[in-house]
C-alpha cells in the first residue's frame, strides 16, 4: 500500500515537473525527463501482469517455431522444454528474457520525442514494439534451437553472447530507423528548403 502511494506521489510530482518544463521551453529536458518517468512507471505498473503477458505471448509464439522445427516446445505458460536424446533442457523466460524492459524504454522516449505528431508517436509505438517482440521471438528461438543441437554447455554462449548480440543489433537498427534516421531526413529537407 505504502510503495503505491508514494508511487502516486511520484506521478503527480513528475507530471508537475513535465508541464514546467515545457512553459520553460525546454524542449532537451522535457524529453529526458519525459522518457525517464514514463519508462519508470511502466516497468512499476507492469511489474506483474505485463512481464506475465509478455512472457507468456511470447512463450506460445515461439512454442509455435518450436513445433515447426521439431526442436522444442512450451510446456507452460512460460517454460520451454528442449528434449535431446541424452537431457532434457527447460528455458525459463522471465523478466529478463520478455522483453519489457526494452520495450518500455521505446515507449519511453517515442512518447516524448519531438519530431513526430502524436498520431505518429502512437503508430510508432505500436509498431516498434512488435519489432522489438519479434527480434526478441528471433533470440528466443536461436537459444532453443542452439541448446537442442548444442546442448547445455553451449547455454552461456548462446543465451549471453549470440542471442542478445542478434536482438539488440535488430533493437539498435530500429532506433537508428526511428530516431536518428528520422532527424537527419527532416534537417537535410530543411536545409534543401534553406537553399532553394
Amino acid at each position: 500500500m505504502i510503495y503505491t502511494t508514494i508511487f502516486w506521489g511520484c506521478v503527480i510530482l513528475w507530471l508537475y515537473l513535465l508541464s514546467v518544463l515545457k512553459r520553460a521551453a525546454l524542449a532537451g529536458y522535457y524529453f529526458i525527463f519525459g522518457s525517464v518517468g514514463l519508462f519508470s512507471a511502466l516497468v512499476f505498473l507492469g511489474q506483474n501482469y505485463l512481464v506475465w503477458l509478455f512472457s507468456a505471448t511470447l512463450t506460445k509464439c515461439v512454442n509455435v517455431i518450436g513445433e515447426l522445427t521439431g526442436t522444442f516446445n512450451a510446456i507452460q505458460a512460460n517454460l520451454l522444454q528442449i528434449i535431446r536424446s541424452h537431457e532434457t533442457l527447460y528455458l525459463w523466460v522471465d523478466f529478463e528474457c520478455s522483453g519489457i524492459i526494452e520495450t518500455t524504454a521505446f515507449i519511453g522516449l517515442i512518447a516524448f520525442y519531438p519530431l513526430y505528431a502524436r498520431q505518429e508517436r502512437l503508430l510508432l509505438a505500436f509498431a516498434g514494439s512488435l519489432f522489438i517482440f519479434c527480434a526478441n521471438l528471433l533470440r528466443l528461438s536461436l537459444i532453443a534451437i542452439a541448446l537442442y543441437h548444442f546442448g547445455s554447455p553451449s547455454f552461456y554462449l548462446w543465451h549471453s553472447l549470440i542471442g542478445r548480440i542478434v536482438f539488440y543489433l535488430l533493437v539498435l537498427i530500429l532506433y537508428y530507423n526511428v530516431f536518428t534516421r528520422s532527424h537527419i531526413v527532416q534537417k537535410f529537407l530543411h536545409d534543401k528548403g534553406e537553399k532553394i
